[in-house]
């Protein structure tokens, strides 16, 4: 029959990897961008330095970072994992690094040199690169594929989608068209937006290791926590937002946060704290003189919550405003009216049906040669290099797979 022709729908980091594997395997592969740009979120991603993956190499550990496709990633890593990512990455001269958090990124601390490195590999492997091909139809037929995007048609023998996560369920019609359940795309990565909260004041202040929970739910995260211009952000909210994410959809993105400014205190801890430095320092102003090591200005803004007089001293506290000072260092409550997405790394919650999928191969269970990889899945990572490691590990199993014998 000749050699094997196999389309890519999507030039993104699940993309190249599998447009890679599969021309490795001797097939003759074309990558299908809707756009002018290819790997445009690899450009873009941590800041420009791209997390390429996570320091979490146990499977077991690094499956509890996906708050959609635990189960499933199981599989698909025991195929490819984070250790595999890093030497394939490695053997291409691409060194990486691990920072204190885990996040892992090129030595260079450019998303250029992995964008290199994908390129070079593709021209090497004689990927073709097709731009501004924006699919309309997908038909299938005993020969194979035909991929329209309304102008021009092109035939293959196989197909990989990689097209990505995308805000609107319309954006995978041509994949329901072909007999596969889309479960409906909503947010997963953003901050909370607090617009009625005076915390707004406070923007650009920030606490290394927060605990914020959603009350009525038991969804909770810690870690840095930022104060913006819109609300509260940083990674402990950006996780919880993953996790939260089907929650808040439900309840409109009205909620209650409730933070604990220093996440390893109990409130035990906090109330023998103050109690303490009352007795040590009874003649000490209580708002300027902030304790568990938090910014200053936060500090203030949390006496003046408990009513607590700029000039009022240690000794002079009433009961009722020392209570209240625990109660905000412990528990304070925010109210959460909607939601911004967090910068450039947009993530979709949602996608392609997993039990539609085979773990093992990346082939779908519905469309025999149907194969796909990455964010179309609806599988999502919180932040950390989480995303681009699913990318990585499902773009390589449909790569390889997909030149299965007839």
């Amino acid at each position: 029959m000749g050699e094997l022709k196999v389309g890519i729908i999507g030039a993104g980091a699940a993309g190249y990897f599998a447009a890679i594997h599969a021309a490795q395997s001797g097939a003759q592969v074309s990558i299908l961008e809707k756009t002018s740009k290819t790997l445009a979120k690899v450009k873009v991603s941590g800041g420009g330095r791209c997390n390429v993956t996570h320091d979490a190499r146990e499977i077991s550990k690094l499956v509890k970072n996906y708050p959609r496709g635990e189960k499933f990633l199981k599989k698909v890593f025991k195929h490819f994992s984070v250790n595999d990512t890093i030497e394939w990455f490695e053997s291409r001269n691409v060194k990486t690094k691990t920072e204190g958090d885990g996040r892992m990124f090129p030595v260079s601390d450019s998303s250029q040199t992995i964008i290199d490195a994908l390129e070079k590999e593709a021209e090497t492997k004689n990927v073709t690169i097709i731009k501004s091909f924006n699919v309309q139809k997908i038909a299938k037929n005993h020969q194979g594929f035909e991929v329209s995007d309304g102008k021009r048609q092109l035939n293959f023998d196989r197909l990989i989608l990689c097209s990505g996560g995308n805000p609107k369920k319309e954006g995978f019609e041509f994949i329901k068209e072909l007999g596969h359940s889309i479960v409906p795309p909503i947010p997963s990565l953003f901050t909370f937006n607090t617009p009625t909260e005076p915390l707004r004041k406070l923007m650009g202040i920030s606490v290394p290791n927060a605990h914020v929970r959603l009350e009525g739910t038991k969804l909770s995260y810690e870690g840095p926590l930022l104060i913006t211009h819109w609300g509260v952000s940083g990674p402990a909210v950006l996780k919880l937002s993953a996790f939260g994410a089907e929650w808040l959809y439900d309840h409109a993105y009205q909620a209650n946060a409730h933070i604990r400014w220093v996440a390893s205190t109990s409130e035990n801890d906090i109330q023998n704290q103050l109690t303490n430095f009352k007795n040590q320092h009874p003649k000490k102003k209580i708002a300027t003189n902030p304790l568990f090591e938090l910014p200053g200005r936060l500090w203030e803004h949390l006496t003046q919550v408990a009513e607590i007089n700029e000039n009022l001293l240690w000794q002079d506290i009433p009961k009722k405003q020392f209570n209240r000072m625990v109660q905000n260092l412990f528990c304070y409550i925010v109210g959460v009216k909607g939601k911004t997405t967090f910068k450039e790394e947009f993530v979709t919650a949602g996608g392609v049906e997993l039990s539609e999928v085979d773990p093992e191969t990346m082939e779908s269970k519905i469309v025999k040669d149907l194969f796909f990889a990455g964010e179309v899945l609806n599988i999502d990572g919180i932040t950390g290099g989480f995303n681009f490691q699913a990318a990585w590990s499902t773009g390589y199993l449909a790569g390889v797979n997909v030149n299965h014998p007839i």
